[in-house]
């Protein structure tokens, strides 16, 4: 007998289809399955929406078989815009820290500081920012809980040298993680602190004895030190949370931007069940040079998750030039986008400054100048900005 030959294979183009039809089914099915809770969840689930991407339009055969695959196609393009939308988010602990509807104030005062141990301390500038600043997180076992935007003080071990016999003077110092800590339990709180340093003008040395007392002994400590808090304390620049829609515009130099770090991560990184945020966090971030940029990494991840959400703008001071030929200051860059500024503004945009107080006086100015183009009153608008309660001001 004789074998019949075998059937010719399908066109190239059905090949396709049954293709495309495969991966469409497993990627409904890990659009069904994928967790959404923290991002070791994301990892074990061995699936990353955000890097998938199917474009077959190319080679859809115009036959009957059109209309399934066009259905095909559509599903395919709701599902990955589902996911692009979902950008896990990490699970924290306890959720009871959402339920008082006033922040915790000066629980533990300078007579009666809290004992709480230092958990790590980390340069995070990189060898060629002027100066050093660290990542600072402390264990505080949950005993002292705070909301984002407020600040600890730290009492620096050792005697006051103005009043001997004393402790020395309570510093004070941004908190920069949510009421979570990074540990997302809680229990820890973290600082961002850059270390003072004094170098005579005559010779150009370091004098140890003019050194700032807590910021080194903050930067020199070791895992395990015991560190005496006080507060929580503040409340200007507490997260307005009333309307998760609303504009925040963030602008800080150096070590101002701990609050901000805060609310971002509050924003864009924990599973918070009351506040999803769908509004603008725009943010302002001014240093020396690249390398003195302070949680980039995170920043620039927001970037890329958030992009409808989420604005960053890099200035700095030895590497950028403004539109005079002069160094880049935050001033200078908010007078660049100072249109957009002031209409989100007069749509009730809260604005924050945050950082050293030498900051003030050339933003002031720069805004005066702006609002007498447009035709206002300067000293009105900041009146009424202020009436408002958009306006938050912490600088040191």
């Amino acid at each position: 007998s004789t074998l019949s030959p075998p059937p010719p294979p399908p066109p190239p183009q059905y090949l396709f289809i049954e293709m495309a039809h495969l991966a469409l089914t497993q990627l409904q099915f890990a659009c069904a399955s994928v967790p959404t809770g923290t991002d070791a969840s994301l990892k074990r689930s061995g699936f990353k929406a955000q890097n998938l991407r199917f474009q077959y339009e190319s080679w859809i055969p115009s036959s009957n078989v059109k209309s399934k695959t066009v259905s095909s196609r559509n599903s395919l393009r709701a599902c990955m815009s589902v996911r692009e939308a979902t950008v896990p988010k990490v699970a924290v602990a306890p959720l009871e820290l959402e339920d008082p509807v006033e922040p915790p104030l000066n629980l533990y005062k300078p007579k009666g500081p809290y004992t709480a141990t230092i958990v790590s301390v980390e340069r995070i500038v990189g060898p060629k920012a002027p100066g050093e600043t660290c990542h600072i997180v402390i264990d505080h076992g949950g005993n002292v809980p705070y909301w984002e935007g407020q600040s600890f003080g730290v009492i620096p071990p050792g005697e006051n040298p103005k009043k001997p016999g004393n402790p020395q003077n309570v510093r004070l110092y941004s908190i920069a993680s949510t009421r979570y800590g990074d540990s997302f339990d809680g229990k820890t709180g973290s600082l961002c602190v850059r270390r003072a340093v004094y170098y005579d003008p005559e010779t150009g040395k370091e004098d140890p004895s003019k050194n700032g007392v807590c910021s080194n002994f903050l930067c020199d400590s070791k895992p395990g030190d015991k560190i005496k808090l006080t507060g929580p304390s503040g409340k200007v620049m507490l997260l307005p949370e009333d309307d998760p829609n609303a504009t925040h515009i963030m602008i800080a130099t150096g070590t101002g931007v701990a609050p901000y770090r805060g609310y971002l991560r509050r924003m864009f990184m924990e599973s918070v069940p009351n506040f999803k945020f769908g509004g603008l966090a725009w943010l302002f971030l001014g240093v020396a040079n690249s390398d003195s940029l302070l949680y980039d990494d995170e920043f620039s991840k927001y970037l890329q998750d958030y992009p409808d959400n989420f604005r960053f703008d890099r200035v700095l001071s030895r590497e950028q030039q403004n539109r005079n030929g002069g160094k880049m200051y935050v001033q200078d860059k908010i007078e660049e986008y100072s249109d957009e500024i002031f209409k989100l503004l007069d749509g009730g945009a809260h604005i924050y400054f945050c950082g050293l107080k030498g900051m003030m006086p050339g933003i002031q100015d720069t805004l005066k100048r702006v609002a007498e183009e447009r035709g206002e009153s300067w000293e009105i608008k900041l009146a009424q900005l202020k009436k408002n309660k958009q306006w938050h001001v912490e600088v040191y």
